[in-house]
């Protein structure tokens, strides 16, 4: 098991950045890879990024690609969204996800281990 804790969210303008954080406990979290959804209101969860256990493999959505970083702290349990060049579209609830080998990185319905989430605001 592996509980997940998300931070840094908050109201920023366009253009801003935020980066968010995922505290994760339980035992092996170093085995397990590890991901970022969000959700927007009237919107299904949507795959942001994610990254395996060993960094070997990274994969973003073609929506923020190139702004967006994620990356991973195993000696702190730590995961981070570094979010660039922040758009209005980005507004969403932003939550991290962690198992064992999910069978894809995009499906949400593969990932078993998820945070409360986090609230991203970007203004106009």
């Amino acid at each position: 098991q592996v509980q997940l804790v998300e931070s840094g969210g908050g109201l920023v303008q366009a253009g801003g950045s935020l980066r968010l954080s995922c505290a994760a406990s339980g035992r092996s979290f170093s085995s397990y890879d590890t991901g970022w959804f969000r959700q927007a209101p009237g919107k299904g969860r949507e795959f942001v990024a994610a990254m395996n256990w060993n960094e070997s493999k990274t994969r973003y959505a073609d929506s923020v690609k190139g702004r967006f970083t994620i990356s991973r702290d195993n000696a702190k349990n730590m995961v981070t969204l570094q979010m660039d060049s922040l758009k209005p579209e980005d507004t969403a609830v932003y939550y991290c996800a962690s198992d064992l080998s999910p069978r894809s990185f995009y499906r949400s319905d593969y990932w078993r281990f998820w945070g409360q989430g986090t609230q991203v605001t970007v203004s106009s």
